[in-house]
């Protein structure tokens, strides 16, 4: 299959003030891209992996050569974790699911306390890496982070993903990460949200 930047659903400037057109080009063009090369690059001569999508190489490891794991959960996981990232974000306001509000609701208390907890994993996070909300085997809702590209698999499905690497916010943020992720909620297409969380309950 043909590893390849996934198209936006909306131009590089349409996220602003929250996400600025610079960041986004940078972002998408440059990183996104890297992973992805870095990524194929490193499988090179394994057409048998190369012809799956990334996401069915993350959650099978082992199937991936020793000298090579490393490479594909680092390259990969900065693939995926992208490709998804930009599907979540929406310059137009959007309304999650009722079956959605629902379980945020049971699971978290509230949305805001949700936001809450969700926040204090991205604000916490040490370093590089994302802040995830997944359904977990048992379809309940949790709210993760983990480290560099890291991938969520082994705690659950994701449907809502948060970039802090600061690649994704210095240009426009510089230090002040909070601000970055509290703006994030402004910029969620909570509709795809809903649709992710549909596919897995």
């Amino acid at each position: 299959m043909k590893h390849i930047l996934p198209e936006l659903t909306y131009n590089y400037k349409d996220l602003e003030p929250y996400i600025d057109a610079l960041t986004m080009e940078i972002h998408y063009s440059k990183h996104h891209q890297g992973y992805i090369t870095k990524y194929v690059n490193a499988l090179e001569g394994h057409n048998d992996l190369l012809d799956k999508d990334v996401e069915e190489v993350l959650k099978n490891l082992d199937l991936v050569p020793e000298g090579k794991k490393q490479a594909v959960i680092n390259n990969g996981g900065g693939y995926y974790n992208h490709r998804l990232f930009w599907t979540i974000l929406s310059p137009k306001e959007s309304k999650m699911s009722s079956d959605l509000e629902k379980a945020i609701n049971n699971q978290f208390g509230s949305f805001d306390q949700f936001k809450e907890e969700f926040m204090q994993a991205a604000n916490t996070r040490f370093g590089s890496g994302w802040a995830w909300l997944v359904v977990t085997n048992d379809k309940k809702l949790k709210v993760v982070s983990t480290a560099n590209q890291d991938t969520p698999f082994d705690m659950g499905q994701p449907i809502l993903a948060l970039d802090v690497w600061e690649h994704a916010y210095y240009l426009n943020y510089q230090n002040k990460r909070p601000e970055y992720v509290e703006n994030f909620f402004k910029v969620i297409n909570w509709e795809q949200v809903s649709k992710y969380y549909q596919a897995l309950v």
